[in-house]
C-alpha cells in the first residue's frame, strides 16, 4: 500500500485526486486504484452544503466490496438533514433517508512499472429515488439518475495524476450533465510501510449541464491522514464559476469523514 497525493489543478477542467496504491478514492473524487480481491472498505464522507436556499447535510455509509482484484461493487446509504430558508422555500427542515446509490467499477487497463502504475476503470453510479423530492442535487432529489464514466490514474512514489470523464442522465429532473475532472498532487511525508502519510489535496470539479446550458466549476482544498488501513479526510469546497439555475447554485461545502479497509 502506498499513498500518493495530488497538487494543483487545471484551469477549466475538473480535478479529482487519486491516493496511493491502496488507500481508496480521494476526498471528493474517485480513483482507479483497487485494494485487492475479497477486501471490504467502509467509508463515510459527510458533506455540509451551504446555499442561498438553505443548509443541507449528507451523511452516507458507503460499503465497497471487491469480488476480484479489478472490480468493485458498492452501496451508499445516506442520511440527509435539510434546513430550508423560509424566504426561499416552504419545505422547512427535517431529517430523512436520502437517495440510495449503487456503484460498480471495472478496471480494464493496468500497466505497472518500477514504483509507478497506470490504470483505467469504467464506472457506473445509479441514483435511486428513495429520498424525498427536495431538489437537493446529489443528496435527495427523489428522481432516478444514471451516471457512466471512466477514470484514469497515473501514480508514482513522488506524485500522482488522475482524471475522470462521464455523463449523468436524469430523465425526470434537470441534472443532466457532463463531468470532467483532472488533478495532480504530492504526499507531504516520505513513503513508508505500513502507511503513515499526510496528503494535501487540491480538487476541481467541472460540470456542463446540457438541459439548461449551465456550467459549474468547484474547487476543494483538502487534507488527509492515512495510517495503516485507516484514513481521515477533511476538505472545504467553494464555487469558482456557476452559471446555473438558482436552485442549483452553491456557496460552499465542508467535507469530513474517513474510511477503513478490512
Amino acid at each position: 500500500m502506498k499513498n500518493s497525493c495530488w497538487l494543483f489543478a487545471i484551469l477549466f477542467m475538473v480535478f479529482s485526486i487519486n491516493q496511493n496504491f491502496a488507500q481508496g478514492p480521494p476526498i471528493t473524487g474517485d480513483s482507479p486504484i483497487m485494494i485487492g480481491g475479497g477486501r471490504i472498505l467502509l467509508r463515510n464522507i459527510t458533506e455540509i452544503r451551504s446555499t442561498d436556499r438553505g443548509t443541507f447535510v449528507w451523511a452516507p455509509l458507503m460499503v465497497h466490496y471487491l469480488p476480484t482484484s479489478n472490480s468493485v461493487v458498492a452501496v451508499h446509504l445516506p442520511l440527509v438533514h435539510y434546513n430550508f430558508d423560509s424566504e426561499f422555500s416552504d419545505l422547512g427542515n427535517g431529517t430523512s433517508f436520502g437517495d440510495l446509490q449503487i456503484m460498480g467499477k471495472y478496471q480494464f487497463y493496468r500497466k505497472d512499472g518500477m514504483g509507478k502504475t497506470l490504470r483505467m476503470v469504467v464506472k457506473t453510479l445509479q441514483n435511486l429515488p428513495t429520498g424525498k423530492e427536495l431538489g437537493i442535487e446529489g443528496m435527495s432529489t427523489g428522481h432516478y439518475e444514471s451516471y457512466l464514466g471512466t477514470v484514469l490514474g497515473y501514480e508514482t512514489l513522488e506524485y500522482g495524476i488522475s482524471t475522470e470523464f462521464g455523463y449523468n442522465f436524469s430523465p425526470n429532473g434537470s441534472n443532466d450533465n457532463l463531468k470532467l475532472e483532472l488533478g495532480f498532487g504530492l504526499p507531504l511525508l516520505e513513503p513508508t510501510y505500513p502507511v503513515n502519510q499526510l496528503n494535501l489535496y487540491f480538487e476541481y470539479e467541472n460540470q456542463f449541464y446540457t438541459e439548461n446550458s449551465g456550467y459549474r466549476l468547484l474547487f476543494a482544498q483538502g487534507i488527509q491522514y492515512a495510517v495503516d488501513q485507516l484514513t481521515l479526510d477533511a476538505a472545504v469546497q467553494i464555487s469558482l464559476v456557476q452559471d446555473l439555475l438558482p436552485e442549483q447554485k452553491r456557496n460552499y461545502s465542508i467535507f469530513i469523514g474517513g474510511r477503513y479497509v478490512f
